[in-house]
């Protein structure tokens, strides 16, 4: 169920949780660390026993402004607040978090077709420990036992929290892909959706085309894969329509993503603000970064994937969303270097986008450029390019040296006439067929050729020898 019925939109807004990467908690010294064993990364702090203070851990302060930096956020004055509900993986019965005055406030994300996706804030919190129910559909609701891991309470997070923009789910799911690239970019976050340092909850209702109400919206919880993303979007998106147009309405809940049954199933109700009962948290300073601190954090920021887009774009000649697959493998700086040194850009993003799948390894720009040039003079044919591009890689050198030494040269055009001749004097049925205009059979000259030559040809030539020859027969 992707699409809704005519008459319909969606309405999406994203709540992302991202764990920084920082060698400790948030208020506490125990490790930040995935995969370690239950219930031994803890203390009186994370525990929440009494007498405990926290510390707020300033790497993590630093990381959080830094994202918020990176999404265009205007970094406030902040404080920390209680976030008071029960559930048996917090340990203090209240979260810290952020509510009326949070680090980030109002920045953008700017996706690879140029749209900018709004966001609200994002805010500091810790994260909550880990349940695990046991028996039944693994909910808590019918578990025969609940295990419990603290390890991860207290973790350090930022949440992002998007305006409610996005009207479908492909707009959503390339939101969350453009963090996650922000996210690697910046390295305040490994972003491993699969290890659940980067969880999506999404908000989602629908209303009649041209109505700019935002009615009852449904929060399908803690999804960690984008093709979770989309399928979840989507299919609570038509259950809202089904509701509304059979006379119901929505139920405000939690929801949670079945990913093997395609479908989303009731959590909770959900509450308003009000329910938490927010309040300023007594035990921790507000956060106060000066002039000098966002300075700071501006000069050092890495590129980030929406300049860089746009820098490859300007030097290779192309529109900007031709340079999504080259900037996601990190070789666009590769690629501007090697346009700089001559190559031709289309040729080199072409072997950047379908050749270097592994990185550049112990490829320099110089080395790209000159095989390039080889390719486009005819020095090389396409097959043996890659050859001696893997072998760049593997190991550097010269492109022109590596070529001699794997007895690669430029093959004569009579000697290409002279087999394509016997190849279709072999096969005359198939080369009466490319005559005509079938060019299906074109690769069982090309293949032919290449076997005859151990690949030595060049496909190109090969191709404009046989259409110089089927126009004079």
């Amino acid at each position: 169920m992707s699409e809704l019925p005519d008459g319909w939109e969606m309405v999406i807004g994203l709540e992302v949780h991202v764990e920084l990467a920082t060698a400790s908690k948030l208020f506490c010294g125990c490790a930040n660390q995935f995969g370690d064993e239950p219930n031994t990364n803890i203390c009186p702090t994370c525990l929440g026993l009494p007498g405990s203070l926290p510390v707020p851990n300033a790497q993590a302060v630093e990381f959080a402004m830094t994202l918020g930096r990176a999404l265009n956020c205007s970094v406030e004055p902040s404080i920390f607040a209680r976030k008071n509900y029960f559930y048996p993986d917090m340990p203090k019965d209240f979260q810290t978090t952020q509510y009326e005055e949070p680090t980030n406030v109002e920045g953008f994300v700017q996706l690879p077709d140029g749209r900018s996706i709004g966001v609200e804030r994002a805010h500091i919190e810790e994260d909550t420990g880990k349940s695990t129910h046991l028996g039944g559909g693994g909910r808590i609701h019918d578990a025969t036992a609940t295990l419990v891991d603290y390890n991860r309470a207290g973790v350090p997070l930022v949440e992002i929290v998007s305006h409610p923009v996005m009207h479908d789910a492909d707009t959503a799911r390339a939101y969350v892909a453009e963090l996650r690239d922000i996210l690697l970019a910046t390295g305040v976050s490994d972003a491993r959706m699969e290890e659940g340092s980067m969880r999506v909850d999404a908000n989602v209702s629908v209303r009649p085309v041209g109505n700019d109400e935002l009615r009852t919206r449904c929060e399908v919880k803690n999804i960690n894969s984008l093709r979770s993303l989309g399928r979840a979007i989507n299919y609570e998106a038509r259950r809202h329509v089904d509701l509304w147009t059979n006379g119901e309405s929505p139920r405000q809940e939690t929801r949670h993503w079945d990913e093997d049954g395609g479908r989303t199933t009731s959590g909770r109700s959900k509450e308003d603000a009000d329910d938490y009962r927010y309040f300023a948290c007594p035990d921790l300073p507000p956060l106060t970064p000066t002039a000098e601190d966002i300075a700071a954090i501006d000069a050092a920021m890495p590129g980030l994937p929406a300049a860089r887009r746009s820098a490859l774009a300007v030097a290779a000649g192309v529109e900007v969303a031709e340079t999504t697959l080259t900037v996601e493998r990190g070789l666009d700086a590769l690629v501007i270097a090697a346009i700089e040194a001559g190559a031709d850009a289309t040729a080199a993003m072409k072997h950047a986008d379908q050749n270097l799948s592994d990185g550049q390894g112990q490829l320099t720009a110089e080395s790209f450029a000159a095989l390039v040039a080889m390719e486009a003079d005819g020095a090389l044919s396409s097959t043996q390019v890659k050859t001696v591009l893997a072998e760049l890689v593997a190991n550097g050198g010269e492109p022109a040296a590596i070529a001699a030494d794997m007895g690669f040269e430029a093959m004569d055009t009579s000697e290409l006439d002279t087999l394509l001749d016997g190849i279709i004097a072999d096969s005359p049925d198939e080369w009466a067929r490319f005559v005509e205009g079938d060019r299906k059979v074109q690769g069982h000259f090309v293949g032919q050729i290449m076997k005859a030559t151990q690949g030595k040809a060049d496909g190109k030539v090969v191709n404009q020898l046989m259409t110089a020859r089927a126009a004079q027969s």
